[in-house]
């Protein structure tokens, strides 16, 4: 066979997905899906139906291929599947989703309002964590994956950046450990935290450092995304996303943030099965695979540049990840 030919897909797979799909909620929950994944209570509130109809449609969307799951500790996710190869059926789902996702089947006030409570609750659980946890965090930080363990690795990573160098964003910066690598490179750096507490650890590395051309900003990157920022040239979300409500909006947001030509590093953890990580550490989510984070900035408009991995004695695993957003024509 030709490299160029594309494999035919199963006439009945076709028609099974296609009749899951055609259903006006089913199509509202892929939509949905198409932003994170859920659990199934969760999008019993979004949707406002008892557990035992949303689990029927669920069935239905699994056993036509439409959606998936992952574990996060002893709660299931639904999510849509990755699309990972240019075959037909790849090919097909990838336009299937475009064109539900440019769809109004979200657009609805009792929808959206759920959509808010869900994310608002998980917000302020992670809000929570860190407000009784904000003198304690590095400790407990330390138990995945200290600054003293990867910090090297993140150095030199910054110090192989060749683009601009006017201003650089750091989402959810902790401590603030990375702030003065940034200060030093960048002629301004914006610190943005949804974490008052944590805000104010960060704060006191930059007043007690003197790192005078380094703002921080109690937000989210929707805040910045409506005051009209000035573009950003290097954007940085070190170990925050698996503390995100939704992981894959940060991408979104980022690239919308981005000159042309602007990069964003993303460190986190790789997928892991350590469940107590929640507990200890307020973690929402349990790693990521690097497919994922593949997908969520290729669909905001990200190239992906160089990647690294460094394996850690007690089981984690972090990921490096480079993206872009091209340069102008």
């Amino acid at each position: 066979m030709s490299d160029s030919v594309i494999p035919t897909v199963n006439h009945e797979r076709l028609a099974r997905a296609s009749k899951a799909a055609g259903d006006g909620l089913r199509l509202a929950i892929l939509q949905l899906l198409g932003q994170g994944s859920f659990g199934v209570l969760e999008l019993c509130q979004v949707f406002g139906i008892k557990q035992s109809g949303m689990s029927h449609h669920l069935k239905v969307l699994s056993q036509a291929e439409l959606v998936s799951t992952q574990r996060e500790g002893n709660s299931i996710f639904y999510r849509r599947p990755l699309i990972s190869g240019h075959d037909s059926w790849n090919l097909w789902l990838q336009a299937m989703f475009a064109a539900i996702d440019a769809s109004d089947a979200l657009d609805h006030a009792e929808y959206q309002q759920g959509l808010t409570a869900v994310l608002q609750e998980r917000a302020q659980a992670c809000a929570g964590f860190f407000a009784r946890n904000a003198d304690a965090f590095k400790e407990q930080q330390d138990l995945i994956a200290s600054w003293d363990q990867y910090g090297e690795t993140l150095t030199g990573i910054l110090a192989g950046y060749r683009g601009a160098s006017d201003y650089a964003l750091e989402v959810g910066p902790g401590e603030g450990a990375f702030l003065p690598l940034l200060a030093q490179r960048f002629t301004a750096v914006t610190a943005l935290d949804i974490s008052p507490q944590m805000l104010e650890q960060a704060a006191m590395t930059v007043s007690q450092q003197q790192l005078d051309n380094v703002q921080c900003l109690l937000g989210d990157t929707q805040l910045l995304l409506t005051q009209k920022p000035r573009a950003v040239d290097f954007a940085v979300a070190n170990m925050v996303l698996h503390h995100v409500p939704a992981p894959r909006t940060i991408f979104n947001d980022v690239a919308a943030l981005l000159k042309d030509g602007g990069t964003f590093l993303v460190t986190d953890l790789c997928r892991h099965e350590q469940s107590w990580a929640r507990t200890s550490c307020g973690d929402l989510w349990l790693g990521f695979d690097p497919d994922d984070l593949t997908s969520w900035a290729r669909e905001a408009g990200l190239t992906e540049g160089q990647s690294q991995y460094l394996g850690l004695r007690n089981g984690f695993q972090i990921q490096f990840r480079l993206f872009h957003r091209a340069p102008s024509a």
